[in-house]
């Protein structure tokens, strides 16, 4: 990948769908250096993804997340991955989707990436994978949740250094379907030479 340090530099896409097919295919499965969840805001796991991953991960999840004092709606903050094959897991607080305050659902999601992202470079985590935050649920709609995931990413890109992994993991056809739709309004094809 060529240099990302500006942001003229061109942005390859370095995304992956990887979709849910049944339980044996998840986010708790990949091998990366870190995963994130989309947590409850007391971080000690829950329904949905955020305790497929404690399950995972097993009990030392648990006794760590207990001293980081829980997490607000918009923010991230970062564990081990014990058991999992991740070496880390960022833990982001989504907004509870609603029909007030969009601005400000929309603004606390993308702090859930932006956060995310923040945490991996600062620990030079080179490959991180995202389940669809806030959109299982906590209701966001996955269109909405899908263009602010990848606004945020772009903006990630385009100063990142080096190369990034970036894996989105989907649950259903309807998901992966949107990501692939809107991927390209964010990451258009390279011209051809």
């Amino acid at each position: 990948m060529s240099s990302l340090s500006s942001p003229s530099a061109p942005v390859l896409l370095h995304c992956i769908l990887y979709q849910h097919l049944d339980r044996q295919g998840d986010i708790t499965r990949l091998q990366s250096d870190v995963i994130v969840s989309a947590a409850h805001r007391s971080l000690l796991g829950g329904g949905g993804v955020d305790g497929a991953i404690h399950r995972a991960a097993g009990e030392d999840l648990y006794d760590e997340c207990l001293t980081l004092g829980g997490a607000n709606t918009g923010e991230a903050k970062m564990t081990k991955g014990y058991n999992l094959p991740a070496k880390h897991v960022i833990h982001a607080v989504g907004p509870i989707y609603s029909d007030s305050q969009l601005d400000q659902k929309a603004q606390q999601l993308a702090s859930c990436y932006r956060t995310s992202y923040e945490l991996a470079a600062q620990n030079k985590l080179r490959s991180i994978a995202f389940p669809s935050i806030s959109t299982g649920i906590y209701g966001y709609p996955i269109e909405n949740a899908t263009h602010i995931a990848l606004d945020v990413t772009r903006k990630f890109l385009e100063h990142a250094e080096g190369d990034v992994r970036i894996v989105f993991v989907v649950f259903s056809d309807k998901d992966k379907y949107v990501y692939e739709e809107l991927i390209s309004e964010y990451f258009p094809p390279a011209p051809k030479e």
